[in-house]
């Protein structure tokens, strides 16, 4: 059985089955009933469930799709993505940045693809962050590259400021907010409306990259 815009419905008879259910996984959607149902009953039941397994099929499509792993990466600093190349190789990663071609071992791409992540982001974002503060006109004092899972960056009282390895996947405007963010913390070591005049004065549009830092998703395999 097809509704519109969903796969063949598997209808499976069941000795046990009580009740009508319905499952969906990535390959198809199964409807168990009870031996003795009627067609007119299992049609009716598909009528009132097609809004919830239309959202739900395409829910599961769209989970499917976001774990294939990229072709390409695009990282802030780079005009071109760089072409990524899974193959048998030694090294967990080669990065040829004079083609921009990026190699990774295929034993396990989704762990060595982070792996080059984060080594480039140490490699890069101390700095940009220099280079940042130089125009800001706001000193720091040592930087680090860590993977936390809640926070961005973050400043110390000592002025140490330290920022996620996965901002290198975000356009450099988000990754200059960040480090506006942290420098201005530097100045005014909390979240009130002097500490976000400072932000304002080194970024006009700190609402909207802020905006884009929280409601961008990170791909599965970071």
């Amino acid at each position: 059985m097809t509704l519109n815009n969903l796969p063949e419905i598997q209808i499976i008879r069941h000795a046990r089955a009580k009740r009508l259910r319905l499952r969906v996984d990535s390959a198809q959607i199964r409807l168990t009933v009870p031996l003795l149902c009627s067609k007119q009953k299992i049609q009716n039941f598909l009528d009132q469930a097609e809004e919830w397994l239309l959202k739900t099929w395409q829910q599961q499509a769209q989970h499917i799709q976001q774990q294939i792993l990229p072709n390409e990466l695009k990282l802030f600093n780079l005009e071109q993505p760089l072409q990524i190349i899974y193959q048998v190789q030694k090294h967990s990663f080669i990065f040829d940045d004079q083609n921009l071609q990026l190699f990774i071992s295929d034993r396990q791409p989704e762990q060595y693809l982070k792996a080059f992540v984060i080594a480039y982001a140490k490699q890069h974002l101390p700095i940009y962050l220099e280079q940042t503060s130089q125009e800001c006109q706001l000193n720091f004092g040592k930087c680090s590259i860590r993977q936390p899972k809640t926070r961005w960056g973050s400043c110390s009282a000592k002025h140490d400021i330290m920022l996620n390895g996965g901002l290198v996947l975000f356009p450099e405007q988000v990754i200059r907010y960040v480090c506006v963010h942290e420098l201005a913390h530097t100045r005014h070591f909390d979240h009130s409306p002097r500490f976000w005049a400072e932000v304002g004065k080194h970024d006009a549009n700190y609402q909207q990259h802020r905006k884009i830092l929280k409601s961008t998703p990170m791909p599965y395999w970071w």
